[in-house]
């Protein structure tokens, strides 16, 4: 038992290895200067965020870039707390800025789909970038994204996302969580087998996503706007899929403000992974599974004595240091700063990652008022 315990984590380390070495040869980007020429559609789909709406709002007077090349699209969804008074009154004092306010038409089993669907065809910029309305943007956002465009030649750009306010123990366990996941993100990239995007920083061309037919294939799946499509455009076209990694790109969001809410969020994250047509994707996704719950089989069976207790040590050892050295610059990206409460947060994770994995695949979660079935 213990050698199949230590075989699961050890196959998951080096295959963490690989990501580590993948994200290395993402190289940091500087855009320099450059004369802006790429039009963006920034296109915002939102229900119920008139508490968020306003620092969006407020990070986009904020965007270095020139007015004329690039206009927002927000889709509401059936918001009924007044979202849509906010972006009225915003619009009607910023004259300058072009601004479309739409109404979701519900064609699939994908809200955000169906939003973002919407707004496209509208669309007057080349390039559609999608954020999340409880998000904000830095200021050079925009210019560092045309700058990429430009010296690269992309159709699909996935970028980093952080969290805005990481405070106390729970933000501080998002925080590494997330990073976690943009390490990895990263490191597929690098490592030629992208397979994760977060739609709360990423943009493509409008012909990409026409010659890929937008959503079709996916429209049963209530999120995944950033996943399926990102993971459809790697198998047809990889060489048009980059990630930007530049710290003037990175965009912020917000915690989830209690443990049901994350884990909560995290099981609506993990139940996309089962309909991943990226097999690394979904092998990795079931390695992870596999070695935290060895971990956990490897304190029951050691308290039972049936392996021992430097064997169950050496497993949680092999997995925490595996998962420092892959997380920790990202983190650093990311925030500028060191992890801190690593270990505690290390020691709780592979509960709470089990618990996710399998409620993903057999529970319910609820997403923007909505309840969906896994």
């Amino acid at each position: 038992m213990s050698i199949a315990l230590l075989i699961l984590v050890l196959i998951y380390a080096v295959t963490l290895w690989q990501l580590t070495a993948g994200y290395r040869k993402i190289r940091s980007f500087e855009a320099g200067t450059i004369q802006p020429k790429t039009h963006f559609s920034i296109v915002v789909a939102f229900r119920n965020e008139a508490e968020n709406l306003p620092r969006l709002l407020q990070s986009m007077e904020q965007l270095n870039y020139p007015l004329e090349l690039f206009e927002v699209i927000l889709v509401d969804d059936d918001s009924s707390d007044g979202s849509e008074r906010i972006v009225y009154q915003w619009r009607m004092n910023h004259g300058l800025y072009h601004v479309t306010l739409l109404e979701n038409i519900r064609r699939s089993g994908s809200p955000k789909k169906d939003a973002i669907a919407r707004a496209i065809p509208i669309a007057v910029g080349c390039w559609i970038l999608t954020t999340d309305a409880d998000c904000s943007l830095p200021k050079e956002w925009l210019s560092t994204l045309d700058a990429y465009i430009q010296k690269h030649q992309p159709e699909m750009i996935a970028a980093p996302v952080m969290y805005e306010k990481a405070r106390g123990f729970l933000g501080q366990f998002q925080q590494l969580d997330l990073a976690s996941l943009q390490a990895v993100t990263i490191g597929s990239f690098g490592f030629g087998l992208p397979f994760m995007a977060n739609a709360a920083n990423l943009g493509y061309t409008k012909k990409l996503y026409n010659d890929l037919g937008g959503f079709e294939g996916s429209l049963h799946q209530p999120g995944g706007d950033d996943v399926f499509l990102l993971q459809k455009a790697a198998q047809k076209f990889p060489e048009k899929v980059h990630y930007l990694k530049a710290k003037q790109a990175i965009v912020q969001t917000q915690t989830e403000k209690s443990w049901a809410q994350l884990l909560n969020q995290r099981i609506r994250w993990a139940a996309k992974a089962s309909n991943y047509t990226s097999l690394f994707g979904r092998d990795l996704a079931l390695m992870t599974f596999a070695a935290n719950l060895a971990l956990l089989l490897a304190v029951v069976l050691g308290y039972l004595g049936w392996i021992s207790f430097e064997m169950t040590a050496a497993l949680w050892l092999i997995k925490i240091v595996t998962d420092y050295f892959m997380t920790a610059p990202t983190h650093r990206f990311l925030t500028g700063k060191t992890m801190w409460l690593w270990l505690p947060a290390s020691l709780i994770y592979p509960l709470f990652s089990t618990v996710v994995a399998l409620a993903s695949f057999t529970g319910t979660y609820r997403w923007k008022g909505r309840d969906y079935k896994v």
